[in-house]
């Protein structure tokens, strides 16, 4: 019989909402304050109104302001969690990751083989074992997301006015834009020089729940810039621009045009892949090498760049040879 009990139902909490929060969904402020309860158990509590805000029933939709007092009512969590915290490895592995902190977000290069977020039978990924890090940090939300295979530049809020305006950046929202260069390997010899592919990119899930996208008149538009860095025997290195942020926008885009990335095995070209490995290459070479963008609130312009694995200047060492 296990000893392990329910965990003690929490008191009644009270927050009042500050200018950061202010416009936020109160459902996805709970989701956030409220972290490990199930989302089913928190549009409950908002439904039959035990969530108040200034003393009156509200619905999930409705847009916190700066001022609100948010009555939060006890929540009980139930059986302790039976998903795996980081470990010690991956938490050092995040931690010297990290390429520059500011005040109100931080930057790091981001590891291939690790997920940003858990879900979808991962325990955990980047932001879980970031806040297990800082239990004491207030806010940590992740601004975009990579691939799991993919490495490189990701972008972590610890305000949430500093995510309301890097997510107008990603959008391109009054004229300004958030710029993020990629580095992938591809097959064969790149011909022609700077390559703008233009091609719209539709999104479907498999029975089995695996995500996979093509190119499609249906799909949603999508727009890639691929220009060559160094041309080897049979593979190059071309760096990539992103105008739109489709998901494996990149990685579909290089396929389409014949030109299928190194170590990709959804979208790649098997013989490729293996002759790739003859070079020590046993992962999706696909990095985000930097991102550029200009933040009001601290009235400066950042340029951050994420450098190659050790492993993946091995392999362009060998190409080289």
């Amino acid at each position: 019989m296990s000893d392990s009990k329910p965990a003690a139902a929490p008191k009644v909490q009270y927050v009042q909402i500050d200018e950061d929060r202010a416009g936020q969904r109160i459902d996805n402020f709970l989701l956030s304050f409220l972290k490990g309860v199930p989302k089913s158990r928190i549009y409950r509590i908002l439904r039959k109104g035990e969530v108040r805000v200034n003393k009156g029933r509200i619905k999930a939709s409705y847009r916190l302001q700066a001022g609100d007092d948010v009555r939060i009512p006890p929540v009980r969590l139930g059986e302790p969690s039976k998903m795996k915290a980081p470990g010690q490895r991956v938490l050092s592995l995040i931690e010297n990751s990290i390429l520059v902190e500011e005040k109100g977000f931080l930057v790091l290069n981001k590891p291939s083989g690790l997920a940003v977020h858990g879900g979808s039978g991962l325990n955990y990924g980047v932001i879980e074992a970031l806040r297990a890090l800082r239990p004491d940090a207030p806010y940590l939300e992740l601004v975009h997301r990579l691939d799991r295979d993919t490495s490189g530049a990701l972008i972590i809020a610890k305000k949430r006015s500093v995510l309301r305006e890097l997510h107008a950046l990603l959008r391109g929202e009054h004229g300004e834009k958030m710029e993020k260069k990629y580095l992938a390997l591809v097959k064969g010899r790149w011909e022609g020089g700077k390559r703008r592919v233009d091609a719209p990119l539709l999104k479907n899930t498999l029975k089995s729940g695996e995500r996979v996208v093509r190119v499609s008149e249906e799909g949603k538009s999508a727009l890639s810039l691929f220009k060559p860095v160094t041309i080897y025997s049979n593979a190059s290195l071309v760096e990539v621009g992103l105008l739109t942020g489709r998901t494996h926008q990149i990685r579909v885009h290089a396929d389409s045009i014949g030109c299928p990335i190194a170590g990709d095995e959804k979208y790649g070209d098997e013989a490729f892949n293996r002759s790739m490995k003859d070079f020590g290459l046993n992962r999706l070479f696909l990095h985000a090498e930097s991102v550029a963008f200009y933040l009001s609130a601290s009235d400066k312009q950042y340029f951050i760049e994420a450098p190659l694995s050790a492993e993946l200047k091995k392999v362009l060492k060998k190409l080289e040879s």
